[in-house]
């Protein structure tokens, strides 16, 4: 694993899924505060994997991470249950199939693949006929294009409740779990996915742009969702560009390339500047973000 993509996974182990935990709201499974707070911890063995030589040492301490974040996926279900089980007094539950409720159930699930990508390329083994690369771009990409995007799309929905907010909070997701498909099917399969998470992804930027920006309350948040906004587009466009020649045999970016534009953009310009804007925003309207989600 490049120097790169090992800084970028652990910049989403440490920060992006932790900082993005803390902005799950209500109603969530009993499981998911424990993880809040021993995430770090539970990240650490991953982190050190990323460092060592392909090995049944590295492979066993992928696994410590890969437990934590099938942990994590399991508190999906749970959170239905909790939806189901929420008293009237409580107020009306979000409909589980609700776009914002989407997002969320997608971004407790994404990290998983993360995880259990990460422990077969630490072992040297070519899980389901994957390379070796392909695994380890696997790991940042369903930190990012898998638990912050879809957790962002749900955030943005929540707040801004338009068309393009509902449509984005639910193609986020499809286009995740189409881009997953398109792996195990042909690179044709994969454009499509790209083309629907790209849709979903400016979708998301131009909720941001239009209707989080200007009213966020402070320069600093401002700026945030504005870097945000704007690396979208043209990370997306790199995205579009390398599966459609893929597809085709048109000349495209190579996968290093796209490690150090898109990927980095991604976790640096999207996922990080978003998550702590919205941080930002829960801060300063505590009684607002800390509501349920709504149907």
């Amino acid at each position: 694993m490049s120097v790169l993509v090992a800084v970028v996974v652990m910049l989403g182990m440490f920060v992006v899924v932790p900082v993005g935990l803390g902005l799950v709201d209500e109603p969530p499974p009993r499981a998911l505060g424990p993880l809040r707070r021993l995430w770090p911890l539970l990240a650490l063995p991953g982190a050190v994997a990323l460092w060592l030589p392909r090995s049944a040492v590295a492979a066993s301490l992928a696994a410590v991470y890969a437990l934590a974040t099938l942990t994590l996926a399991l508190c999906a279900p749970a959170r239905l249950a909790a939806l189901r089980r929420r008293r009237p007094s409580e107020g009306p539950p979000p409909h589980p199939l609700a776009p914002a409720e989407v997002a969320v159930l997608t971004a407790l699930v994404t990290p998983s693949v993360a995880g259990l990508a990460l422990v077969a390329e630490r072992a040297g083994h070519p899980l389901l006929g994957f390379d070796l690369g392909i695994l380890a771009l696997t790991v940042p990409h369903f930190h990012f294009a898998g638990f912050a995007a879809a957790l962002v799309a749900g955030l943005v929905c929540r707040t801004s409740d338009g068309p393009g907010a509902r449509f984005a909070a639910l193609s986020v997701p499809l286009g995740t779990a189409l881009v997953l498909a398109g792996y195990f099917v042909d690179d044709w399969a994969e454009l499509t996915g790209a083309v629907v998470l790209t849709a979903g992804m400016w979708a998301v930027a131009l909720a941001t742009w239009r209707d989080l920006r200007p009213g966020a309350p402070d320069r600093v948040t401002r700026a945030l969702l504005a870097v945000s906004a704007v690396v979208l587009v043209a990370t997306m466009l790199l995205a579009l560009s390398w599966a459609l020649g893929e597809a085709t045999g048109l000349p495209h970016p190579s996968l290093t390339w796209m490690a150090a534009t898109h990927g980095l953009g991604n976790a640096l310009g999207f996922a990080l500047c978003s998550l702590l804007a919205w941080r930002r925003l829960r801060a300063t309207a505590p009684s607002k973000e800390t509501a349920p989600w709504p149907a």
